[in-house]
């Protein structure tokens, strides 16, 4: 396969194959997508991403890429492609991830250039033609939880009573993210999707699944990341300073909750899919992250009188 892969680059490049460096191994992520990276003598190096078209399909991500790059969103260039076979060739964007930058840099300062991304995609890229993220979606992203978390890694699934809680816990949720402005929603938003590029504006990646949804989804996919855990009072100020810029008719309270609400959302989704990717997939490694996201769960229940009870639920099986 690297071999033909290796091929197609050179012809997509109008070089000879003995011009390119092997491919090697850049990155593979939850889904089927490879990435490799090649080099021109010359020191260019481009990305070349393998999907096979049995398992991904490509186009999304081609689509998307458009989208963003329209409204000056740094998506990497998608120099060639052949959906038949899955393969695209990329502008290469570098391997400086926001999740190192996180630990050595000012978080402030990253974060602004972060949100510049955010109120560009909310703003400016169309939502025509996507997904919508609606309950239906909504609601299959939850049953994760109790279907792949609770039911095969913990072992302890709800009784029936505890089903009509959790239907109803699902059902708020779904009204918080419906009562939201709908906008583009990147929907894997956090430091290892993003790329500093210096000093522009930070590349994204892994865009493929995007959706049209509720505003602060992506937000919180950033301030609530996998490997970075901010101080509450932090969270808060960075809430309310996107809040300005792109809803400042919304009231300070009710922007906290949305994003606190829709933040518990996507994170009792995630721990659905650390679980699935677990047991179904083989990839245990995701399991070391759950603690992180159960944490954000508790933290989140125990904010909001409406939600205690749902803590009574949840907590002892987090």
């Amino acid at each position: 396969m690297s071999d033909r892969l290796r091929q197609w680059c050179a012809a997509q490049l109008a070089v000879a194959e003995e011009q390119l460096s092997p491919l090697e191994n850049v990155a593979g992520d939850a889904s089927f997508r490879r990435y490799y990276r090649t080099r021109l003598a010359d020191g260019r190096s481009y990305i070349v991403m393998d999907a096979p078209p049995d398992k991904e399909d490509s186009q999304p991500f081609i689509d998307v890429a458009r989208r963003l790059r329209g409204a000056n969103v740094h998506a990497p260039e998608i120099l060639a492609s052949d959906l038949q076979k899955g393969w695209l060739l990329l502008e290469d964007l570098g391997d400086d991830l926001y999740k190192k930058a996180f630990e050595q840099g000012d978080g402030d300062v990253l974060m602004t250039q972060i949100f510049d991304v955010l109120e560009s995609q909310a703003g400016r890229v169309s939502c025509e033609g996507l997904p919508a993220y609606d309950r239906e979606r909504l609601q299959v992203e939850l049953d994760l939880f109790p279907d792949w978390y609770l039911g095969r890694q913990r072992m302890q699934p709800f009784t029936e009573e505890e089903q009509s809680q959790w239907d109803d816990l699902c059902a708020l949720l779904c009204r918080n993210a419906a009562a939201q402005p709908q906008v583009f929603v990147h929907r894997d938003f956090h430091s290892c999707n993003l790329m500093v590029l210096g000093a522009a504006a930070p590349g994204v990646i892994d865009f493929q699944d995007a959706v049209c949804g509720p505003i602060t989804y992506d937000l919180m996919s950033i301030l609530l990341d996998r490997y970075i855990t901010w101080p509450r009072a932090q969270l808060e100020s960075w809430m309310n300073t996107f809040r300005r810029r792109v809803a400042p008719e919304v009231e300070p309270e009710e922007w906290l909750r949305w994003c606190d609400w829709m933040g518990l959302q996507r994170n009792l989704k995630i721990i659905g899919i650390f679980a699935r990717l677990s047991h179904r997939d083989g990839k245990s490694g995701y399991l070391e992250l759950i603690p992180r996201f159960a944490d954000y769960v508790r933290d989140v229940l125990m904010r909001y009188s409406e939600l205690q009870s749902y803590r009574t639920l949840l907590e002892h099986r987090l």
